[in-house]
């Protein structure tokens, strides 16, 4: 499994051009001619990174979802549109399209930010919104998504 480790500022040019951080190529030197699938986030206006192998096992997941369901279909639509494919060029650039550069507010400086298995990319000064504004409640936020197997209320009724 992919598991990655942090978050870089880097500068976008003015043809939507991004040089890839080198610790991130150097945590995914085993996949990285394999390319990577760019997309929108679902929750954020951010754009989610996803290695090719990362991509196949969530595309895996998806086809085992009955295609016959509508509410399926509208959901692999949506998942799926604007998805772009990504390499690297020699100079270890990528490029994030137009229509995802608007999606996400990106113009000249971005933040790449691991999460686990896939890179989100956020306009810096969004990202650091966004950080701001979920600082208070974190601890609430780990109480409620890390505690496992356990009742919310620790059994008080």
């Amino acid at each position: 499994m992919i598991n990655l480790i942090g978050e870089y500022n880097c500068k976008v040019d003015a043809k939507g051009r991004v040089m890839f951080p080198s610790s991130f190529k150097k945590q995914l030197a085993a996949v990285l001619t394999e390319g990577f699938v760019l997309k929108e986030s679902i929750y954020e206006r951010c754009l989610e990174l996803y290695p090719m192998k990362t991509w196949n096992a969530t595309m895996a997941k998806v086809a085992t979802k009955n295609r016959f369901d509508k509410e399926t279909n509208d959901f692999i639509r949506r998942f799926s549109a604007g998805v772009k494919l990504i390499e690297l060029d020699g100079t270890g650039r990528f490029l994030i399209a137009k229509n995802l550069c608007n999606h996400a507010n990106i113009k000249k400086e971005i933040t790449m930010v691991s999460s686990i298995d896939r890179i989100e990319i956020w306009n810096s000064n969004d990202y650091q919104k966004k950080l701001e504004s979920e600082k208070e409640n974190f601890a609430k936020l780990v109480q409620n998504v890390m505690v496992d197997g356990e009742s919310k209320t620790n059994g008080d009724a």
